[in-house]
């Protein structure tokens, strides 16, 4: 959970300099929408482990 923050806090970074260079705010953009994505999909798989099976 600790790197979904610190990557929603990069890309919040990358966001703020995007202000300053366009190309940033493009970037930053896609980030988020790739953060988005993968927080949905992790939180579809809740009940199943990292490769989909559980070992045990």
């Amino acid at each position: 959970m600790l790197v979904w923050i610190l990557l929603l806090l990069l890309i919040l970074v990358i966001f703020g300099f995007g202000f300053t260079m366009q190309i940033l705010w493009y970037v930053a953009a896609a980030l988020l929408v790739l953060w988005l994505v993968g927080f949905a999909m992790r939180g579809r798989g809740r009940g199943r482990s990292r490769f989909g099976r559980s070992h045990g």
